[in-house]
């Protein structure tokens, strides 16, 4: 089924990177993400849902302090921080400290901060 298309919608992400094979796999393995080849040569992404695309960019700084923080959906959010652990990311804020939400924040390997949210029971 295609994204769903209307006013308002978040659709399109650009992450800064300096090795965007390094973001590729990362974010592959971390949340599923699926990768492609645009026409134009760039790497791009689609979530794991397929509502939102975006591209992988050079030449930024990373995004390292909270300004806008996006949120990644998660099934399960201590899974999640194992496997941006294990995957080259660090837990730049722990679980809990949102309470009574089910949040934690991670710096992906080029040091980008976004948040995890697991949606309660």
């Amino acid at each position: 089924m295609p994204p769903k298309i209307g006013n308002g919608k978040i659709c399109y992400l650009e992450i800064p990177t300096n090795d965007i094979p390094r973001s590729v796999r990362f974010y592959e393995k971390v949340f599923g993400w699926k990768t492609r080849k645009r026409g134009d040569g760039a790497t791009a992404f689609d979530d794991g849902v397929g509502e939102v695309s975006g591209a992988w960019v050079n030449g930024r700084p990373p995004s390292t302090s909270v300004g806008l923080l996006l949120y990644v959906m998660v099934d399960d959010i201590r899974e999640a921080i194992g496997s941006v652990e294990k995957n080259g990311g660090r837990i730049v804020q722990q679980l809990g400290a949102d309470a009574p939400e089910k949040t934690a924040r991670f710096a992906d390997p080029d040091g980008n901060v976004l948040g995890l949210y697991e949606e309660p029971d």
